[in-house]
C-alpha cells in the first residue's frame, strides 16, 4: 500500500507536510544550529519522533492482542547529530516510562516487538540506538 505525503517549500527554511489520507499538516523548520530558527519540528526531529512513536505503536498492536493495557505509556527520544563524516544522526537515546498493571510476563515480548518496528529496521545500522525501559 502505497501513502502520499505533499511538502512544499514555505521559504525561510520552513516546509509544510499534508498526509494524504487523512489531510493532517505538520510544518518542519530547520535547527538552530543549521540556519534555521528551531520554530518546529527538524525534518530529524522527525526521524527520532518516528522512531518513538513506531515503537510504541508496536508495542501497543502487542498489548492489545495479548490483553495488557498500555495506556499511560510514554517515551522520550533524545536525538544527538554527528558532523564526521557528513551531518547526520548518531544517536538516538529511546526512554519508555511503562505504566502500573503491565504483567512480569508481558515485559519481555513488549521489549522485543519495539526493536522489530519499521522505523527501527529502516534505519542505518551507523545510527546507534538505545532503548532502556522503566517499568513500574
Amino acid at each position: 500500500m502505497s501513502v502520499r505525503i505533499e511538502v512544499q517549500y514555505e521559504g525561510e527554511l520552513h516546509t509544510s507536510a499534508t498526509h494524504g489520507p487523512s489531510g493532517a499538516v505538520l510544518e518542519t523548520d530547520a535547527p538552530k544550529d543549521n540556519e534555521g530558527k528551531g520554530e518546529s519540528f527538524s525534518p530529524t526531529d522527525l526521524l527520532a519522533t518516528s522512531l518513538g512513536t513506531c515503537m510504541l505503536t508496536v508495542m501497543g498492536i502487542l498489548a492489545r492482542r495479548k490483553g495488557w493495557d498500555m495506556k499511560g505509556a510514554r517515551v522520550t527520544v533524545d536525538k544527538d547529530m554527528v558532523v564526521d563524516p557528513v551531518r547526520r544522526v548518531g544517536h538516538l537515546a529511546v526512554r519508555f516510562d511503562m505504566p502500573s498493571g503491565i504483567p512480569e510476563e508481558a515485559r519481555k515480548p513488549l521489549e522485543r516487538a519495539a526493536h522489530t518496528c519499521p522505523v527501527h529496521q529502516s534505519l542505518h545500522p551507523d545510527v546507534k540506538i538505545d532503548a532502556t525501559f522503566a517499568w513500574a
